[in-house]
Protein backbone atom coordinates (compact mmCIF):
# COMPACT_ATOMS: atom_id res chain seq x y z
CA UNK A 1 0.00 0.00 0.00
CA UNK A 2 1.22 3.43 -0.35
CA UNK A 3 0.22 7.09 1.01
CA UNK A 4 0.07 10.07 -0.70
CA UNK A 5 0.77 12.77 2.59
CA UNK A 6 1.39 16.74 2.68
CA UNK A 7 -1.37 17.50 -0.12
CA UNK A 8 -4.71 19.24 -0.12
CA UNK A 9 -7.19 15.68 -1.49
CA UNK A 10 -9.68 17.03 -3.92
CA UNK A 11 -12.90 15.01 -3.72
CA UNK A 12 -15.69 15.58 -5.35
CA UNK A 13 -17.42 17.50 -3.03
CA UNK A 14 -14.54 19.03 -1.20
CA UNK A 15 -10.98 19.44 -0.85
CA UNK A 16 -9.59 17.64 2.30
CA UNK A 17 -7.08 18.87 4.05
CA UNK A 18 -4.17 16.98 6.77
CA UNK A 19 -5.35 13.55 5.77
CA UNK A 20 -3.28 11.33 3.67
CA UNK A 21 -4.65 8.96 0.63
CA UNK A 22 -4.14 5.83 0.81
CA UNK A 23 -3.81 3.28 -2.51
CA UNK A 24 -2.63 0.09 -3.92
CA UNK A 25 -4.34 -0.74 -7.58
CA UNK A 26 -7.65 0.88 -6.27
CA UNK A 27 -8.39 3.59 -4.06
CA UNK A 28 -8.29 2.23 -0.48
CA UNK A 29 -8.88 5.01 1.31
CA UNK A 30 -8.53 8.59 3.31
CA UNK A 31 -7.08 8.69 6.64
CA UNK A 32 -5.85 11.10 9.10
CA UNK A 33 -1.74 11.86 8.69
CA UNK A 34 -1.61 9.83 11.83
CA UNK A 35 -3.05 6.53 11.10
CA UNK A 36 -1.03 5.63 8.28
CA UNK A 37 -0.50 1.81 8.10
CA UNK A 38 3.44 1.41 9.60
CA UNK A 39 4.57 -0.35 6.31
CA UNK A 40 2.64 1.98 3.53
CA UNK A 41 5.31 3.48 1.58
CA UNK A 42 4.68 7.46 1.97
CA UNK A 43 4.56 9.72 -1.13
CA UNK A 44 4.76 13.42 -0.23
CA UNK A 45 2.66 15.55 -2.51
CA UNK A 46 5.05 18.86 -0.86
CA UNK A 47 2.00 20.90 -0.24
CA UNK A 48 0.11 20.31 -4.01
CA UNK A 49 -3.03 19.39 -4.48
CA UNK A 50 -3.84 15.14 -4.79
CA UNK A 51 -6.75 14.89 -7.55
CA UNK A 52 -8.18 12.12 -9.94
CA UNK A 53 -6.75 11.38 -12.97
CA UNK A 54 -8.24 13.63 -15.80
CA UNK A 55 -10.35 12.58 -18.76
CA UNK A 56 -11.07 14.09 -22.24
CA UNK A 57 -13.38 13.45 -24.13
CA UNK A 58 -12.15 15.19 -27.03
CA UNK A 59 -8.91 15.41 -28.70
CA UNK A 60 -7.45 15.26 -31.68
CA UNK A 61 -3.74 14.75 -31.38
CA UNK A 62 -0.58 16.43 -29.18
CA UNK A 63 3.00 16.74 -30.38
CA UNK A 64 2.42 16.37 -34.10
CA UNK A 65 0.89 13.20 -33.70
CA UNK A 66 -3.20 12.75 -35.61
CA UNK A 67 -5.62 10.58 -34.31
CA UNK A 68 -6.17 10.12 -37.53
CA UNK A 69 -2.63 9.18 -38.99
CA UNK A 70 -4.14 5.65 -38.19
CA UNK A 71 -1.00 4.56 -36.76
CA UNK A 72 0.14 3.07 -33.77
CA UNK A 73 3.16 5.02 -33.26
CA UNK A 74 0.56 8.48 -33.31
CA UNK A 75 -0.99 6.91 -30.80
CA UNK A 76 1.02 6.46 -28.66
CA UNK A 77 3.06 9.30 -28.61
CA UNK A 78 -0.47 11.01 -28.06
CA UNK A 79 -1.11 8.82 -24.49
CA UNK A 80 2.44 8.86 -23.29
CA UNK A 81 2.60 12.99 -23.62
CA UNK A 82 -0.96 13.77 -22.01
CA UNK A 83 0.56 11.77 -19.08
CA UNK A 84 2.27 15.32 -18.39
CA UNK A 85 -0.98 17.00 -18.66
CA UNK A 86 -2.61 14.97 -16.17
CA UNK A 87 -4.86 12.80 -18.30
CA UNK A 88 -4.64 8.92 -17.25
CA UNK A 89 -7.50 8.08 -19.98
CA UNK A 90 -8.68 9.75 -23.29
CA UNK A 91 -10.94 9.55 -26.29
CA UNK A 92 -9.12 9.64 -29.35
CA UNK A 93 -11.15 11.72 -31.71
CA UNK A 94 -11.55 11.40 -35.84
CA UNK A 95 -12.54 14.06 -37.72
CA UNK A 96 -14.70 14.18 -41.25
CA UNK A 97 -12.49 12.52 -43.03
CA UNK A 98 -12.49 9.94 -46.22
CA UNK A 99 -14.54 6.74 -44.38
CA UNK A 100 -11.38 4.69 -44.95
CA UNK A 101 -9.14 6.98 -42.56
CA UNK A 102 -11.59 6.98 -40.20
CA UNK A 103 -12.03 3.14 -40.04
CA UNK A 104 -8.34 2.69 -40.05
CA UNK A 105 -8.27 5.47 -37.35
CA UNK A 106 -11.01 3.54 -35.29
CA UNK A 107 -9.67 -0.47 -35.55
CA UNK A 108 -5.99 1.08 -34.56
CA UNK A 109 -7.47 2.38 -31.38
CA UNK A 110 -9.82 -0.83 -30.62
CA UNK A 111 -6.43 -2.90 -31.41
CA UNK A 112 -4.67 -0.51 -28.76
CA UNK A 113 -7.34 -0.37 -25.97
CA UNK A 114 -6.61 -3.65 -24.24
CA UNK A 115 -3.01 -2.56 -23.80
CA UNK A 116 -3.31 0.51 -22.82
CA UNK A 117 -4.73 -0.49 -19.38
CA UNK A 118 -0.71 -0.91 -18.63
CA UNK A 119 1.51 1.02 -20.73
CA UNK A 120 3.23 3.92 -20.07
CA UNK A 121 0.62 6.17 -21.11
CA UNK A 122 -3.10 7.46 -20.88
CA UNK A 123 -5.32 4.55 -21.55
CA UNK A 124 -7.93 5.11 -24.40
CA UNK A 125 -10.96 4.69 -22.58
CA UNK A 126 -12.49 4.52 -26.51
CA UNK A 127 -12.83 6.70 -29.50
CA UNK A 128 -15.51 10.17 -30.12
CA UNK A 129 -16.31 9.71 -33.90
CA UNK A 130 -16.68 13.43 -34.37
CA UNK A 131 -18.23 13.24 -37.54
CA UNK A 132 -18.42 12.73 -40.79
CA UNK A 133 -22.31 12.88 -39.98
CA UNK A 134 -22.76 16.63 -39.77
CA UNK A 135 -23.94 19.86 -41.66
CA UNK A 136 -21.99 21.51 -43.98
CA UNK A 137 -23.17 25.14 -42.78
CA UNK A 138 -21.64 24.53 -39.56
CA UNK A 139 -18.25 21.97 -40.49
CA UNK A 140 -15.73 24.68 -38.61
CA UNK A 141 -12.25 22.76 -39.34
CA UNK A 142 -14.18 19.69 -40.86
CA UNK A 143 -13.57 18.89 -45.00
CA UNK A 144 -17.25 19.33 -46.43
CA UNK A 145 -16.03 16.70 -49.38
CA UNK A 146 -16.09 14.33 -46.87
CA UNK A 147 -19.83 14.67 -44.98
CA UNK A 148 -21.69 12.23 -45.07
CA UNK A 149 -25.45 11.11 -44.38
CA UNK A 150 -26.25 9.88 -40.21
CA UNK A 151 -25.43 5.67 -41.26
CA UNK A 152 -26.42 3.78 -38.18
CA UNK A 153 -24.63 0.45 -39.78
CA UNK A 154 -21.63 2.40 -39.49
CA UNK A 155 -21.96 3.02 -35.71
CA UNK A 156 -22.96 -0.57 -34.97
CA UNK A 157 -19.98 -1.92 -36.83
CA UNK A 158 -17.81 -0.10 -34.30
CA UNK A 159 -19.71 0.09 -31.17
CA UNK A 160 -17.09 -1.68 -29.13
CA UNK A 161 -14.40 1.52 -29.71
CA UNK A 162 -16.63 4.23 -30.37
CA UNK A 163 -17.94 5.99 -27.11
CA UNK A 164 -19.20 9.18 -28.18
CA UNK A 165 -20.45 10.42 -31.94
CA UNK A 166 -20.91 14.01 -32.99
CA UNK A 167 -23.71 14.02 -35.47
CA UNK A 168 -26.14 16.74 -36.71
CA UNK A 169 -29.92 16.09 -35.84
CA UNK A 170 -31.14 17.77 -39.13
CA UNK A 171 -29.41 15.71 -41.22
CA UNK A 172 -30.72 12.63 -39.99
CA UNK A 173 -34.41 11.41 -41.24
CA UNK A 174 -37.26 13.41 -40.02
CA UNK A 175 -38.26 10.89 -37.50
CA UNK A 176 -34.41 10.69 -36.75
CA UNK A 177 -34.50 6.74 -37.72
CA UNK A 178 -30.19 7.04 -37.58
CA UNK A 179 -30.15 8.20 -34.04
CA UNK A 180 -33.42 5.76 -32.93
CA UNK A 181 -31.27 3.10 -34.43
CA UNK A 182 -27.88 4.24 -32.74
CA UNK A 183 -29.61 3.88 -29.43
CA UNK A 184 -32.05 0.70 -29.23
CA UNK A 185 -28.74 -1.75 -30.85
CA UNK A 186 -25.50 0.15 -29.32
CA UNK A 187 -24.07 2.29 -25.79
CA UNK A 188 -23.21 4.77 -28.06
CA UNK A 189 -23.37 8.20 -26.74
CA UNK A 190 -25.10 10.67 -29.62
CA UNK A 191 -23.92 14.21 -28.98
CA UNK A 192 -24.87 16.93 -31.19
CA UNK A 193 -22.51 19.41 -32.65
CA UNK A 194 -21.65 21.06 -36.39
CA UNK A 195 -25.22 21.31 -36.67
CA UNK A 196 -27.42 24.08 -37.92
CA UNK A 197 -30.56 22.69 -36.16
CA UNK A 198 -33.29 25.26 -35.03
CA UNK A 199 -34.23 25.23 -31.14
CA UNK A 200 -37.17 22.67 -31.90
CA UNK A 201 -34.88 19.76 -34.02
CA UNK A 202 -32.55 19.91 -31.42
CA UNK A 203 -34.86 19.36 -29.06
CA UNK A 204 -36.68 16.53 -30.72
CA UNK A 205 -33.35 15.36 -31.70
CA UNK A 206 -33.03 15.18 -27.68
CA UNK A 207 -36.17 13.64 -27.19
CA UNK A 208 -35.37 10.54 -29.86
CA UNK A 209 -32.13 9.97 -27.86
CA UNK A 210 -29.25 12.71 -28.24
CA UNK A 211 -27.37 13.02 -24.81
CA UNK A 212 -24.48 14.89 -25.14
CA UNK A 213 -23.26 18.36 -26.47
CA UNK A 214 -19.74 19.14 -28.89
CA UNK A 215 -18.14 21.49 -27.78
CA UNK A 216 -20.94 24.01 -26.68
CA UNK A 217 -21.06 27.20 -28.88
CA UNK A 218 -18.74 26.77 -31.24
CA UNK A 219 -20.15 25.54 -34.54
CA UNK A 220 -24.11 25.41 -33.82
CA UNK A 221 -27.03 28.03 -33.91
CA UNK A 222 -26.62 30.37 -31.16
CA UNK A 223 -28.90 31.41 -28.34
CA UNK A 224 -31.02 34.49 -29.03
CA UNK A 225 -34.16 35.81 -27.81
CA UNK A 226 -36.01 34.68 -30.77
CA UNK A 227 -34.45 31.81 -32.05
CA UNK A 228 -32.63 29.47 -28.81
CA UNK A 229 -30.68 27.29 -31.49
CA UNK A 230 -28.68 24.19 -30.62
CA UNK A 231 -27.48 26.17 -27.50
CA UNK A 232 -30.32 26.88 -26.04
CA UNK A 233 -31.49 23.45 -25.97
CA UNK A 234 -28.48 22.18 -25.13
CA UNK A 235 -28.75 24.43 -21.89
CA UNK A 236 -32.63 23.69 -21.73
CA UNK A 237 -32.58 20.16 -22.30
CA UNK A 238 -31.19 17.11 -20.00
CA UNK A 239 -27.90 16.63 -21.86
CA UNK A 240 -24.59 16.68 -21.06
CA UNK A 241 -22.14 19.46 -22.23
CA UNK A 242 -18.79 20.04 -23.26
CA UNK A 243 -16.63 23.60 -22.95
CA UNK A 244 -13.30 24.26 -24.46
CA UNK A 245 -11.62 26.13 -21.61
CA UNK A 246 -9.51 28.26 -23.67
CA UNK A 247 -10.59 31.31 -22.59
CA UNK A 248 -10.90 31.97 -26.24
CA UNK A 249 -13.42 29.66 -27.96
CA UNK A 250 -15.62 30.56 -24.66
CA UNK A 251 -15.47 33.86 -22.85
CA UNK A 252 -14.52 33.37 -19.28
CA UNK A 253 -17.57 35.56 -18.01
CA UNK A 254 -19.73 32.61 -19.17
CA UNK A 255 -18.14 29.85 -16.84
CA UNK A 256 -20.18 30.94 -14.07
CA UNK A 257 -23.54 30.77 -15.57
CA UNK A 258 -22.72 27.42 -17.35
CA UNK A 259 -21.81 25.72 -14.49
CA UNK A 260 -24.81 26.49 -12.64
CA UNK A 261 -27.48 25.78 -15.63
CA UNK A 262 -25.54 22.08 -16.54
CA UNK A 263 -23.45 21.47 -13.09
CA UNK A 264 -22.38 18.12 -13.16
CA UNK A 265 -23.22 17.64 -17.18
CA UNK A 266 -20.51 19.88 -17.66
CA UNK A 267 -17.58 18.76 -19.05
CA UNK A 268 -14.33 20.66 -19.65
CA UNK A 269 -12.43 19.39 -23.02
CA UNK A 270 -9.40 20.58 -24.85
CA UNK A 271 -9.98 19.50 -28.52
CA UNK A 272 -6.49 19.70 -28.98
CA UNK A 273 -4.90 19.22 -32.04
CA UNK A 274 -1.32 17.73 -33.36
CA UNK A 275 0.15 21.39 -32.76
CA UNK A 276 -0.32 20.83 -29.06
CA UNK A 277 2.40 20.93 -26.95
CA UNK A 278 4.72 22.44 -30.14
CA UNK A 279 6.05 25.96 -30.67
CA UNK A 280 4.65 28.28 -32.81
CA UNK A 281 4.42 26.92 -36.30
CA UNK A 282 2.77 25.86 -39.22
CA UNK A 283 1.25 22.31 -39.00
CA UNK A 284 -1.74 19.55 -40.62
CA UNK A 285 -5.40 18.74 -39.47
CA UNK A 286 -6.06 16.03 -41.59
CA UNK A 287 -4.88 17.29 -45.17
CA UNK A 288 -5.79 21.18 -44.36
CA UNK A 289 -2.81 23.40 -43.50
CA UNK A 290 -3.07 24.83 -39.16
CA UNK A 291 -1.37 27.87 -38.50
CA UNK A 292 -0.79 28.17 -34.50
CA UNK A 293 0.21 31.25 -33.40
CA UNK A 294 1.01 31.07 -29.76
CA UNK A 295 -2.43 31.17 -28.87
CA UNK A 296 -5.03 30.02 -30.82
CA UNK A 297 -5.19 27.66 -34.21
CA UNK A 298 -6.87 28.59 -37.44
CA UNK A 299 -7.21 27.52 -40.89
CA UNK A 300 -5.63 29.92 -43.90
CA UNK A 301 -9.26 31.41 -44.01
CA UNK A 302 -9.16 32.63 -40.73
CA UNK A 303 -11.38 29.72 -39.33
CA UNK A 304 -10.94 28.79 -35.73
CA UNK A 305 -9.76 25.13 -36.01
CA UNK A 306 -9.60 23.60 -32.02
CA UNK A 307 -7.14 23.94 -29.68
CA UNK A 308 -3.59 23.64 -27.94
CA UNK A 309 -5.56 23.52 -24.36
CA UNK A 310 -3.58 21.01 -21.84
CA UNK A 311 -6.40 20.29 -19.98
CA UNK A 312 -4.77 20.70 -16.55
CA UNK A 313 -4.74 24.51 -17.71
CA UNK A 314 -8.14 24.54 -18.56
CA UNK A 315 -8.98 23.18 -14.64
CA UNK A 316 -7.49 26.00 -13.89
CA UNK A 317 -8.49 28.85 -15.93
CA UNK A 318 -12.03 27.88 -15.06
CA UNK A 319 -11.22 27.95 -11.50
CA UNK A 320 -9.08 31.41 -11.82
CA UNK A 321 -11.68 32.75 -13.71
CA UNK A 322 -15.18 32.29 -12.05
CA UNK A 323 -16.62 31.52 -8.49
CA UNK A 324 -16.91 27.76 -9.39
CA UNK A 325 -15.10 25.90 -6.00
CA UNK A 326 -12.03 23.84 -6.96
CA UNK A 327 -13.55 20.85 -6.51
CA UNK A 328 -16.60 20.99 -8.93
CA UNK A 329 -13.75 22.23 -11.82
CA UNK A 330 -12.01 19.10 -11.18
CA UNK A 331 -15.31 17.36 -11.53
CA UNK A 332 -15.92 18.87 -14.98
CA UNK A 333 -12.55 17.42 -16.55
CA UNK A 334 -12.68 14.17 -14.17
CA UNK A 335 -15.86 12.70 -12.52
CA UNK A 336 -18.22 14.43 -15.41
CA UNK A 337 -16.56 13.19 -18.47
CA UNK A 338 -16.20 9.40 -16.64
CA UNK A 339 -20.41 9.97 -16.08
CA UNK A 340 -20.96 10.40 -20.04
CA UNK A 341 -19.34 7.52 -21.02
CA UNK A 342 -20.47 5.38 -18.02
CA UNK A 343 -17.31 4.82 -16.11
CA UNK A 344 -18.11 6.46 -13.01
CA UNK A 345 -18.32 3.49 -11.07
CA UNK A 346 -14.89 2.36 -11.63
CA UNK A 347 -13.05 6.82 -12.55
CA UNK A 348 -13.58 9.81 -12.16
CA UNK A 349 -13.29 11.05 -8.29
CA UNK A 350 -11.06 9.54 -5.42
CA UNK A 351 -14.24 7.19 -3.58
CA UNK A 352 -12.46 3.94 -2.09
CA UNK A 353 -12.94 1.02 -4.87
CA UNK A 354 -12.36 2.97 -7.55
CA UNK A 355 -9.44 2.76 -9.97
CA UNK A 356 -6.23 4.21 -8.45
CA UNK A 357 -6.17 7.29 -10.79
CA UNK A 358 -4.35 9.86 -9.57
CA UNK A 359 -2.39 13.53 -9.79
CA UNK A 360 -0.21 15.37 -7.88
CA UNK A 361 -0.23 19.01 -8.76
CA UNK A 362 1.69 22.02 -7.52
CA UNK A 363 -0.33 24.74 -5.86
CA UNK A 364 -1.10 26.66 -9.55
CA UNK A 365 -2.55 22.91 -10.78
CA UNK A 366 1.00 22.15 -12.88
CA UNK A 367 1.09 18.63 -13.02
CA UNK A 368 4.17 17.04 -10.73
CA UNK A 369 3.01 13.11 -11.06
CA UNK A 370 0.64 11.06 -13.02
CA UNK A 371 -0.40 7.77 -11.24
CA UNK A 372 -2.73 5.36 -13.13
CA UNK A 373 -4.10 2.35 -11.67
CA UNK A 374 -1.39 2.62 -8.80
CA UNK A 375 1.46 2.90 -11.25
CA UNK A 376 3.50 5.96 -11.30
CA UNK A 377 3.73 6.83 -14.86
CA UNK A 378 4.94 10.53 -14.84
CA UNK A 379 7.04 12.60 -13.07
CA UNK A 380 8.03 15.82 -13.64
Amino acid sequence: MKAIVGGKIILKDRVAENCALLYSDKIEGIVSENLIPEDAEIINADGGFVAPGLIDLHIHGYLGKDVCDGEEESIRTISKGLLANGVTGYLPTTMTEDMSVIRKALEVCRDLMEESKNWDGSAILGCHAEGPFISESKKGAQDAKYILKPDASFVKEYKDVIKTITLAPECDTDDFSAIREICRDTDVVISMGHTSADYETAMAGINAGVKHTTHLFNAMTPLTHRSPGVVGAALNGDVSVELIVDTVHVDKALYNMLWRLKGRKLCFITDCLPAGGLPVGEYTLGAQKIFYDGTICKLEDGTIAGSVLQINKGVWNVYTNSDIPLYECVNCASLNPATVIGLDKTKGSLETGKDADIIITDSQFNVMKTIIGGEMKYEA
